[in-house]
C-alpha cells in the first residue's frame, strides 16, 4: 500500500531527502515541499504546508541530522517544529500522521551510546539518546512518551519510529509502514502536539 510521506528536513540534510526522492525504491506518494514558498511570512509558508502537503499525508518522515535538535545553536527550528505539530495534529479532514524519524549518518554516534545496567530491573537496555540535544521536544516526547511503571521504552509505549539510515535505505517501505499502522495503536492517543 502506497503511504503519503512528507519530508521535514533543514536545508544542510537536503542531500538526504533527495535520496529518498530519486535514488530509493520508496512505494510512497510523495507529499513533500520541494519549492520554497514565496513569502517572508512564517504564518502563511506554514499554512501553505499544512493545507497543501501535510493535510492529506499519512506518514512524516523526519530527518534527525546535526542541525535538527531543540538545543541546536544558532538554529532557527520554528518549521521543523511546526511540521511535525501540525503532523501529530487531528482535524476534522485530517487525521495525525506516523511520524518516522531516520537518523543520518552523522547523528548516530550521537543517539547511540552503547548500553547500561538498569538498577530498576537489574537488566541491560540500550541507552538511546533522543532528547533536545539530539532532535527537537515535538519527536523526543513522543519517542520517549511518559509512563508510570517499567524502567524502560517498548515499542508499544512509543508513538515515534526510529531507524538508522543505513537500515531505512535497505528496506524503508518497511519503516514507513511501521509508522503509518502506529495511528491506530493505542499509544497514539497519548501523543502530544506541544510538548
Amino acid at each position: 500500500m502506497k503511504h503519503k510521506c512528507f519530508i521535514s528536513f533543514k536545508t544542510e540534510d537536503e542531500y538526504y531527502k533527495k535520496a529518498i526522492q530519486n535514488d530509493l525504491d520508496v512505494d510512497m506518494i510523495d507529499k513533500s515541499l520541494n519549492e520554497p514558498i514565496n513569502s517572508e511570512n512564517e504564518d502563511y509558508i506554514m499554512q501553505k504546508i499544512r493545507e497543501d502537503y501535510l493535510d492529506d499525508s499519512t506518514v512524516t518522515i523526519h530527518l534527525i541530522g546535526n542541525h535538527s535538535a531543540e538545543n541546536a545553536p544558532s538554529q532557527n527550528q520554528n518549521f521543523i517544529k511546526r511540521e511535525l505539530q501540525a503532523s501529530l495534529y487531528t482535524t476534522k479532514n485530517s487525521t495525525k500522521n506516523g511520524i518516522l524519524g531516520v537518523i543520518l549518518p552523522d547523528m548516530i554516534d550521537s543517539i547511540y551510546k552503547g548500553t547500561y545496567e538498569c538498577s530498576t530491573c537489574d537488566k541491560t537496555h540500550n541507552y538511546v539518546s533522543i532528547n533536545d540535544d539530539t532532535t527537537i521536544k515535538e519527536f523526543s516526547y513522543n519517542y520517549y512518551i511518559p509512563k508510570d511503571t517499567g524502567c524502560a521504552w517498548g515499542p508499544e509505549d512509543r508513538y515515534c519510529i526510529l531507524v538508522k539510515w543505513d537500515d531505512f535505505v535497505n528496506d524503508p517501505n518497511k519503516y514507513i509502514d511501521l509508522a503509518y499502522q502506529k495511528r491506530d495503536e493505542p499509544i497514539a492517543k497519548k501523543t502530544k502536539v506541544r510538548p
